[in-house]
């Protein structure tokens, strides 16, 4: 949950469910909603997508995916896993025997789609070798890959259809006495995947992870994931999401902190708050945000920015973060800082300085938090 008791409006009541582990991390109950991306690297090429793998954590991702396809992958996924700063979740379709390999491997976790895996014998087979290599599982149902019975039972995809497969699933895993897993309902199309997971959560405690699949590109990919997983994630449904982006998976991470950040979930690096900018500008607010981005993307410590292009709003704003900027007049702007005017600044300056500023009000933080930690 999300308390503000000075602004109640803001406040966020997450859905209770039971907590598993991927790997070290913590999914559902009171554990931070985890962010998830996966790679598109060739897996028998584990140099590769260890690389790939590095960057998404840089990024912050908690949890990485990679696909299993063949026994070469799952020869290769052996070295992914243990060069990997995060859990690793095997990505299996069609063939069983790969989610076997995967968990011997040390995957920490196993995506099996219900619609492609194949008879419950199989099922149990990878029941057992999940939980005598102490693994979890995610049953990942998709509108694209229901089960014939399914479709045939409903004419087409749709939520009833997405539920209903999932929950019989879930029955596979319990009848076996395994509950270390978590579920997802996606779709590409933003209704049915918001009708399925409201519907799914009211009928387990299991952990659920969103996702729009297929979204799309990095721009309207993110806006679909945004509406659909946003609305959801405002009703306190979902412990793990991922953005499924036609772009590099890093980009999925950013844009799924992006997405926690605006609901105040989670908190990682900076949060730049800056006008469209106008003919009031008193300095290029684009060109001025779009180089702070870079310059603090190395930046991992939660804080709030404003850059703002003139003083209609822009000290309003600056009250309300950690390091501010408001453009003026005669070339400069004001500072502010902790909410409070601080000192003149003239354009030219202006983001050598801010950048500044904001490194140091970061190792400040930093600073405190390890004091604190130290008590």
């Amino acid at each position: 949950m999300t308390h503000n008791h000075i602004r109640p409006w803001r406040n966020i009541e997450r859905r209770k469910s039971r907590q598993i582990m991927v790997g070290n991390v913590p999914v559902g109950g009171d554990a931070p909603i985890a962010v998830q991306t996966m790679t598109n690297t060739l897996t028998t090429d584990a140099k590769a997508t260890i690389e790939q793998v590095l960057r998404c954590a840089e990024a912050g991702a908690d949890i990485v995916r990679v696909s299993v396809p063949d026994e070469a992958s799952s020869k290769a996924l052996k070295e992914i896993v243990r060069e990997s700063p995060v859990p690793i979740i095997a990505d299996i379709h069609f063939h069983y025997k790969r989610g076997i390999e995967a968990a011997e491997a040390g995957a920490a976790c196993l995506r099996i789609n219900p619609g492609n895996i194949g008879k419950e014998s199989r099922v149990r087979e990878v029941i057992k070798a999940a939980r005598d290599n102490n693994c979890s599982m995610r049953i990942g149902v998709n509108a694209g890959s229901l089960e014939k019975h399914l479709l045939d039972k409903y004419a087409e995809p749709c939520p009833d259809a997405m539920v209903e497969s999932g929950l019989d699933h879930i029955k596979i895993l319990q009848d076996n006495d395994f509950h270390n897993f978590k579920i997802s309902l996606k779709a590409s199309d933003v209704f049915m995947t918001a009708a399925a997971y409201h519907s799914l959560s009211e009928l387990t405690d299991a952990p659920i992870h969103l996702g729009v699949t297929e979204a799309g590109g990095l721009i309207s990919g993110t806006v679909k994931s945004a509406i659909g997983m946003g609305n959801l994630l405002w009703a306190g449904i979902g412990d793990t999401i991922r953005v499924s982006l036609s772009a590099p998976p890093e980009e999925e991470v950013k844009m799924g902190f992006e997405i926690l950040k605006s609901l105040g979930l989670r908190h990682r690096g900076v949060n730049i708050i800056s006008c469209p900018s106008c003919a009031r500008q008193g300095f290029d607010v684009i060109k001025t945000v779009e180089a702070l981005e870079t310059r603090l993307a190395h930046i991992h410590t939660p804080m709030s920015l404003s850059i703002i292009g003139c003083v209609v709003n822009g000290p309003g704003e600056a009250l309300m973060t950690d390091v501010g900027f408001t453009g003026g007049g005669a070339g400069s702007g004001m500072v502010y800082l902790a909410g409070k005017v601080s000192h003149k600044l003239s354009n030219d300056q202006m983001i050598d300085h801010i950048v500044e500023q904001v490194e140091d009000h970061a190792a400040k933080v930093e600073a405190a938090n390890a004091a604190d930690a130290a008590e």
